[in-house]
Order: C-alpha cells, then structure tokens, then sequence
C-alpha cells in the first residue's frame, strides 16, 4: 500500500490542531514542514498499524527517508504538550462531551533484555517466560464517557535506582543477619523518579486546568494507587467543578 499523501480525514484534522493551537497559545502552531511530516507519520500508522520510520520509508517508496523522519521527531521544536491537549480538546469537542469518569491504567511494555537508551527503561519482571527484560511502564489518565474512552494523559514510570538498589542491599543484610542500626539508612527519593500515586496526582491536576469545563463525576483506579493523598485533596478540587 503506497503513502505519497496524508489522508484527506487527516488532513482535515492538522488543520482543525493548528487553528486550536493558534487560539490556546499563539505562536505555537506547527510550521508546513512540521504539519507536512505529522500528516505523514498518521497515515503511516493508519496504514501501517506501527511507528516505524522504515516502514514508512517503504510505504512512501523512499520519498520520505528515515533520517528525515527521525530528525524532525527528535530536533524540531514542536510543541508536544500542547499537541495532546488541543488533540483532547478537538475530540471531545466534535463527540459533544462535557462529563465523564476519569480512570488510572498503566501499561508495561517489554523492550530488549539488552537495550539502555530507551526513555525510562528499568529492569522488570516479564510475565511471559518467568524471567526479567528491560521494558517501560506507562501511567496513562483515560476520561470514560458514555459514547467513547480517550487517553487525555500520561507519564513514564520508573522506580528510583537508588532506592531500588538501597532496598536490594537492605534485604541481603536483613537476611544475614544485621540489626537495622547497622545497615544504610533510607535514601530520599529523587524528584526526577516520582512514585505512581505522585504522577497521579500530576496528571489529575494538568487535567483540571487543561479541561476545567468538564464535569467530572469519579475518579477509578486500582489497589496500587490506594494512598490518601491521591483520594482527598484532588478529588475535592474536581467536586468543586460540578
């Protein structure tokens, strides 16, 4: 299947985000090379059902080369927050949505057993084989309504190194023996690895401000996310915009 063009749905819909984005923040629309190179990549993965810049070079017949691709997805300024809010707000928009239910999920994705350079990689448990393989996890924020479930935010998960090797170390010395007094203290948490009840939080507050006109009638999530301040504060905030 050839891709020498974005669909004409798609292009309709760049042209929708770069009027919202105009109106939201002015300046941040996305220039023609921009807007040309993400009508490529949808229909590439229309057609595709994958984001592989060698599968869309081979469906483009080499008119659009992978080092290209790849440049303007890592090096050109777009405006990628704004790109998810304005994309929500268009959705929810055309569908007439004004309430829902806000719901946690989370997706752990398995990578190579060997790769490192992947954004938030760790070492996880795969439930495949038994064994382990460096993967992702993604905390995604869904708003649920009676006509459609759209994702509307996210943020990688990843447990904090130090923590997580201080927790190692801890155990071994338990299980040999040494008194609590005698092992390494606790280390404080980096900010840059906050735990998933603290991305939570996040992404229910961005979704507040980003979306203060929907009526939000709950918030669902699992077990995991069972702490109080993620069931207390936020939640009172979202009652307040009924």
């Amino acid at each position: 299947m050839l891709m020498n063009a974005p669909a004409t749905f798609i292009q309709s819909y760049i042209d929708d985000l770069n009027d919202a984005l105009n109106q939201l923040k002015p300046g941040a629309a996305l220039t023609r090379i921009q807007a040309a190179w993400l009508g490529t990549c949808l229909t590439g993965i229309l057609l595709m059902n994958s984001v592989c810049w060698a599968k869309f070079e081979r469906a483009s017949l080499g008119d659009c080369k992978v080092a290209a691709l790849s440049w303007v997805f890592r090096k050109a300024s777009i405006p990628w927050d704004w790109l998810l809010r304005v994309s929500v707000v268009l959705i929810l928009k055309r569908y007439g949505i004004t309430e829902g239910v806000l719901a946690f999920d989370e997706s752990a994705r398995a990578r190579s057993k060997s790769t490192k350079r992947i954004y938030k990689v760790y070492k996880q448990k795969h439930k495949g084989s038994g064994g382990y393989v460096n993967g992702q996890t993604i905390v995604l924020l869904l708003l649920v309504t009676s006509s459609i479930t759209v994702p509307v935010g996210f943020f990688f998960y990843m447990p904090d190194p130090a923590l997580k090797q201080w927790d190692k170390e801890d155990k071994r010395l338990k299980k040999s023996g040494i008194a609590k007094k005698y092992r390494p203290i606790k280390p404080e948490r980096d900010s840059a690895y906050p735990t998933k009840t603290e991305i939570a939080l996040g992404l229910l507050k961005e979704f507040k401000v980003a979306h203060s006109l929907i009526k939000i009638k709950g918030v669902l999530a699992d077990a995991l996310y069972g702490e109080k301040p993620l069931w207390t504060k936020p939640l009172k905030n979202l009652e307040a915009r009924r």
